[in-house]
């Protein structure tokens, strides 16, 4: 469950930067912000990484997530456009995301199966 709260981590450090890179036009103070958040992001990002999730899969949810969170918070905060195909977007963004996640277990299992084969 440390991997998934660090991966939480990286993601909301990641939407908090990327926010903040807006904010920062009119205050350039958020500009340290957006340098903390990058960097805290990619140390979680980095630790996920080290605890054994694949790549693919902590980049993956970490994008989409970041892309997600960032467009819907945009709107929010900023009154940034959401539309309808927005929307869709996110939805194709993170239904991939999950067929990746879906099929990384599948091979892990694979895998598994066929050490436990070759052992027995």
């Amino acid at each position: 469950m440390t991997t998934w709260f660090l991966l939480a981590a990286a993601v909301a450090s990641e939407v908090t930067a990327s926010l903040s890179l807006k904010g920062a036009l009119e205050r350039p103070g958020l500009y340290a912000v957006v340098g903390l958040g990058y960097v805290a992001s990619f140390t979680f990002l980095a630790l996920v990484l080290r605890r054994g999730m694949a790549l693919g899969v902590a980049y993956g949810i970490w994008g989409a997530l970041g892309v997600a969170a960032t467009a819907v918070l945009s709107s929010l905060i900023f009154g940034e456009a959401l539309t309808g195909l927005m929307g869709v977007g996110i939805a194709l963004i993170i239904a991939g995301v999950l067929a990746v996640e879906l099929g990384s277990q599948q091979a892990q299992r694979a895998r598994r199966a066929t050490e436990a084969s070759e052992v027995g």
